[in-house]
């Protein structure tokens, strides 16, 4: 992959600031924020949120911003595992010298990479795979309280990953939750601003868009493994969602 294809689909930004444009709402953002006390502050952007507005001030910071589909080209544990890193907590601090230093320097190691003009893809996403994986290991749960609706959001996020190709109705999910269909939407409406059947048909046209681009299985095919009974009736799903019919789309994102 070349520089020009990176930057629509990743972004390292320092010194952030909230009105800066970043990449779409299906996109995942880590500002590691640099205090005077030698410690860290992580804040995330799980996929369809915003950073909340009083995490800007006078210290340095870096924003480091990518699509989900990086995450979506590893195996699903990965995957899970990251997306209870973003869901659990907005935030988290570092303050053991240690990790502190094992973050900087990894943070030093993706600019780095992310600049230089002879970049490697495979580089630059080992290095952003070691760093997810040691916040992973880092965060504590102690330090927060966790918000009850922010776990059942987790939950849904979670449950929908490894079930969407199947199960595709709110009623599903809600009572896998343990709570009514208008419970779990109020929830998903007040924490990500979707319902769940927009989660859902937005996990949907994400996995369609990889498959269309990795050419591994016709069209139809792919139709019926999203769970759609008819080529037609996908078509008119991705066209609505895309603005152009998964034949368009993949002939323009063929390589």
């Amino acid at each position: 992959m070349n520089q020009k294809d990176w930057n629509t689909r990743i972004q390292i930004i320092d010194n952030f600031k909230n009105e800066t444009e970043i990449l779409s709402e299906n996109s995942m953002g880590i500002y590691i924020e640099f205090c005077s006390d030698n410690s860290l502050v992580i804040y995330f952007k799980p996929l369809n949120e915003v950073f909340i507005d009083n995490i800007f001030n006078e210290n340095t910071g870096v924003l480091i911003n990518f699509e989900r589909d990086l995450i979506d080209e590893d195996d699903i544990e990965f995957a899970l595992d990251i997306f209870s890193l973003f869901n659990k907590y907005p935030q988290f601090y570092i303050n053991n010298t240690a990790e502190v230093d094992k973050i900087t320097q990894l943070i030093l190691l993706l600019k780095e990479e992310y600049q230089n003009k002879k970049s490697s893809y495979i580089m630059f996403k080992t290095l952003l795979k070691v760093l997810l994986l040691y916040l992973i290991r880092f965060q504590n749960d102690g330090f927060l309280k966790q918000d009850l609706n922010q776990k059942r959001v987790f939950q849904f996020l979670e449950l929908m990953e490894t079930s969407f190709l199947t199960e595709i109705t709110t009623e599903f999910y809600a009572e896998q939750i343990g709570i009514s269909s208008k419970r779990l939407n109020q929830i998903l409406k007040e924490k990500l601003n979707l319902t769940a059947k927009q989660i859902i048909q937005q996990r949907q046209i994400t996995e369609a868009k990889r498959k269309l681009i990795k050419g591994e299985i016709t069209t139809k095919e792919l139709a019926f493994y999203l769970g759609f009974d008819s080529l037609s009736s996908f078509s008119r799903f991705f066209k609505k969602n895309v603005g152009v019919s998964p034949s368009v789309f993949k002939k323009e994102h063929s390589f």
